[in-house]
């Protein structure tokens, strides 16, 4: 007994012990000395039997990996315990290759085999643990065992694997993204049949791998059916936050009919309730694009009504910080601008009354909404908060807020009385700012109601001393030039102004030479000298070239009194507070994306990304062509391939006579492309007209589409505007549209037009890319191929106007730059056969028309007449260094390029020829 009694304590002691080993923190492995005999101990111990015993070795390893050691030695030790049963240690191995893979590939690849038994395993847990750590590993040769797994593992039973399945297929594709769009191996089928799993889980991956997959390749490959709609609004409740907000953007990318448009708003009402902000901005945009296909008006204004709450929502202080309040409010402004009375209340507009501890971004984003919703009905209400923000510390937003009462007074008629009197009384209180934001404001007033308020003229003139801001001064001395006739001492006003002349800003010197102008025109014997001095200064003693340029416009002007006054003192235009309005095109775009950064920077997506585009999912019945047997997803690629090697073999055929696209009667004609015509393709001379290509009544295996065409650029990247006219009996919804290799490499990124109907015309703007192949062939010709359901027609593009490719901005400046790049790029040579000209002047300016900068020119032999000049210029995002060779009254031009000096050179030959 009593040696079991002291037995106890040594049991308690050993119990605890095991219990405190068994607590240990995962930190304590970050506590290792790093040194050469501790690796030596890993390496023992990862060779031991225990599982524990490797385990803990194990997350030494990792330990020391992830504190930026060394560890890849231990490679093929810590490999070895990758067929444990043990879950813990087999993520622990997987971790360790996914991170050494890389350096070293061939050891990596002898653990594949285990990769693809533990893809059988009939654990579900250690399947998709073996797909994920595949897709995970970037090797190629790895890559080749990954396909048939993960094609098995989006069949799998278990709904954990499919998920994860799911998301590796977006993993497979940035490594081989020919293999996931291969219709061949199905992986696109097989992720969008996981929508109609049922499962949550499965079908937000599954539909979060297709929007990635799609937007990264620029293709349709959701090709959404009702199948796929009914099962996407089933799950919407039932998924997470992330996954409602991906299941909300593919619903918001669908092209639904009227009857779909109704249900489904009706399935994402509720989700405007949500309490994450993401998934209820989510929801608004879904109603916001589905909204105006609803004709019934019971339904849109249920519809409105119910957004009102969740949009005042996201202003409130204690659920959302001021950041969400500002995207929120950035989202507002698109929305207000859509449904102008949307929150014009009482109840909703005293939401966007600024706090004192708002921050500047979210006051300033609330006085451009209470603007908005500026109307007769609150405008007192409005004022009488505008002019309390006027009085704030803050200058900025004070100014913003004088701003605001004046743009209040143009939107209102009825009420500008009012908001002048506000403005009034804020500038009498003598502030500097808020008096120099005044007179400023206005001015904008007078231009919108002349000769209404001519009574405040003398309020204003009294706070002249205090103007010392450009802008103040230039809208001052407006009125005074504008008003000089009714004001009695004008001449000495401006007479002030003009002493300090050569010292004032651009803006200010520009301002006074007009109100002189104008004053000399109202008052002629009073205003001579002075005129005549500031004209003098303008002209003789300015280096600003505008300034001066007026100048000289102006003192010829004066010659013909008469003609002066109908140009200087005509009526003006009328400005109106819809300058601040967004285009209705533009705002369509911006709707289209609300909850990203192009709603909060009112930026189509295409400005703030190169690229970026919003991505739009057609209707299976769209994707699909009719005339296709086959009426699956691939069909559509299949066809395209067809077209490409029928547009190759094909050649354009006759069209008819030159005809009006439009059915403009009194405006031109569109020329007709020698495109059109049958003949070799020749290059057409540049014209900003469109260029009819396809014939809509001879020439084509079909009859019934017409389409014009010009090339241009829309915000600063390349696109092709079509003008196409439907004189079949049919509409038009279906469309396929490619170019053949051609000579710049361009393709057409995107090419979804509207429905055409039957005598319609629509014109359409195609974005183009430069990731095409370069051909050699038709040189200023870009074949093409459109197939519509009236079959499929072929027809060239022509190409001429140089400009649009040629950017000289961004050329080469630097001669030693020049001269480096020239020495290390191969020559291209080309005799100009034909020169229109051989004089170097003519050289230059035909070559500086299509985009080009001189950079130098030299003299080598003048009794012979041999010269060199040499430009620059870049094309497509690449270098083009060009020489221009005089000799013996020929041309000869020299190119160097990486990848378009032949086409560069042709160019120059065309230019010249």
């Amino acid at each position: 007994p009593r040696s079991s009694t002291m037995e106890i304590p040594a049991v308690l002691a050993q119990d605890e012990a095991s219990m405190t080993s068994r607590r240990k923190k995962g930190g304590e492995y970050f506590k290792t000395s790093n040194q050469r005999g501790e690796i030596n101990e890993l390496k023992k111990n990862l060779k031991e039997q225990k599982t524990e015993v490797r385990k803990d070795a194990v997350k030494k390893v990792i330990a020391f990996m992830t504190c930026g050691t060394d560890v890849s030695p231990l490679f093929n030790d810590v490999v070895q315990s990758i067929g444990t049963s043990d879950l813990e240690l087999k993520k622990l191995v997987y971790l360790y290759i996914i991170n050494y893979a890389r350096k070293q590939p061939d050891a990596a690849l002898k653990v594949v085999s285990q990769f693809r038994k533990d893809a059988q395993n009939s654990d579900p847990l250690i399947r998709a643990l073996a797909i994920r750590t595949m897709g995970c590993i970037r090797i190629p040769k790895i890559t080749q065992h990954l396909v048939p797994a993960l094609k098995q593992a989006l069949k799998d039973k278990d709904d954990y694997v499919k998920k994860t399945a799911a998301i590796c297929t977006v993993k497979l594709y940035d490594i081989n993204k020919e293999v996931v769009v291969d219709s061949k191996e199905d992986f696109i089928t097989r992720l969008r049949a996981l929508i109609s799993e049922g499962n949550p889980m499965v079908v937000f991956n599954a539909v979060a791998a297709l929007t990635e997959i799609g937007m990264k390749s620029g293709k349709d490959v959701f090709a959404m059916d009702s199948n796929m709609l009914r099962a996407l609004a089933a799950t919407l409740s039932e998924c997470n936050e992330w996954g409602q907000v991906y299941l909300l953007d593919a619903l918001a990318a669908y092209e639904p009919s009227e009857k779909e448009a109704t249900s489904i708003m009706q399935r994402v009402t509720p989700q405007l309730k949500h309490k994450n902000a993401a998934v209820a901005m989510s929801a608004i945009k879904v109603i916001m694009k589905y909204l105006p296909l609803v004709e019934s008006k019971t339904t849109r204004k249920v519809t409105l009504d119910a957004m009102r709450p969740p949009l005042i929502t996201l202003l409130n202080h204690s659920i959302h910080p001021p950041e969400i309040q500002y995207v929120a409010l950035r989202n507002m402004n698109l929305i207000i601008q859509r449904f102008p009375d949307m929150l014009t209340g009482f109840q909703y507009l005293k939401e966007f009354f600024c706090e004192y501890n708002d921050p500047i971004y979210v006051k300033i984003e609330k006085l451009e909404i209470m603007v908005r919703l500026a109307a007769n009905s609150n405008i007192d209400l409005i004022l009488t908060e505008f002019k309390s923000y006027a009085k704030e510390a803050d200058t900025e937003f004070v100014r913003k807020a004088v701003r605001a009462i004046g743009r209040c007074a143009i939107k209102l008629p009825e009420k500008a009385q009012k908001c002048v009197q506000v403005l009034l009384e804020l500038i009498k209180t003598g502030v500097n700012y808020v008096v120099q934001e005044g007179i400023i404001v206005i001015k904008d007033i007078f231009r919108k109601y002349p000769n209404k308020y001519e009574q405040i003229i003398g309020v204003l003139c009294d706070n002249l001393d205090s103007l010392d801001e450009p802008e103040a001064k230039a809208s001052m001395v407006w009125i005074i030039g504008e008003y000089s006739a009714r004001i009695s001492n004008s001449e000495e006003l401006l007479k002030n102004f003009a002493e300090t002349f050569e010292n004032e800003g651009p803006q200010v010197q520009l301002a006074i030479l007009t109100a002189v102008v104008k004053l000399f025109l109202y008052k002629p014997n009073k205003a001579g000298d002075l005129v005549k001095e500031v004209l003098s200064t303008c002209t003789k003693k300015v280096d600003n070239p505008d300034l001066r340029d007026r100048g000289f416009v102006y003192w010829r002007l004066l010659m013909n009194p008469a003609t002066a006054k109908q140009i200087v003192l005509g009526k003006k235009p009328e400005i109106s507070d819809q300058t601040f309005q967004i285009e209705s095109k533009t705002l369509d775009v911006l709707l289209a994306n609300v909850n990203t950064l192009s709603s909060i920077f009112h930026k189509p997506p295409a400005q703030l990304v190169k690229g970026g585009r919003t991505t739009n999912f057609k209707t299976k019945d769209q994707a699909d062509d009719e005339d296709s047997s086959d009426d699956s997803d691939e069909s559509s690629s299949e066809d395209e391939e067809s077209e490409e090697e029928e547009a190759e073999e094909e050649k354009p055929k006759a069209a008819a006579a030159p005809t009006n696209l439009l059915g403009l009667d009194d405006g031109p004609t569109i020329e007709e492309s020698p495109a059109a015509v049958e003949s070799k393709p020749t290059t057409a001379s540049p014209s900003n007209k469109p260029v009819v290509v396809l014939s809509a009544t001879r020439g084509q295996n079909f009859a019934g589409l017409e389409v014009a065409t010009k090339f241009a650029k829309r915000n600063g990247d390349l696109c092709l505007n079509l003008y196409m006219k439907n004189k079949s009996q049919q509409p038009l919804t279906k469309f396929l549209f490619k170019f053949n290799a051609n000579f710049l490499g361009l393709n057409c990124a995107e090419f979804k037009p509207p429905t055409i109907s039957p005598g319609s015309t629509v014109q359409y703007s195609a974005p183009l890319t430069y990731e095409g192949k370069i051909s050699d062939q038709n040189f200023g010709q870009i074949q093409a191929a459109l197939k519509t359901q009236l079959g499929v027609a072929f027809f060239y593009i022509p190409f001429s106007d140089w400009s649009l490719i040629f950017d000289k901005d961004e050329a080469i400046e630097d001669p030693k730059e020049f001269l480096s790049k020239w020495e290390d790029l191969e020559d291209h040579k080309l005799p100009i056969s034909s020169p229109k000209g051989t004089d170097p002047s003519f050289v230059q300016k035909s070559l500086e028309g299509v985009g080009m900068r001189k950079m130098a020119y030299r003299q080598l032999d003048a009794s012979t007449g041999h010269a060199c000049m040499f430009l620059s210029s870049n094309i497509l995002d690449e270098d083009v260094l060009v020489e221009v060779e005089f000799k013996s009254g020929n041309l000869i031009a020299h190119c160097r390029a990486d990848k378009h000096a032949e086409v560069a050179i042709k160019i120059v030959d065309s230019a010249l020829s």
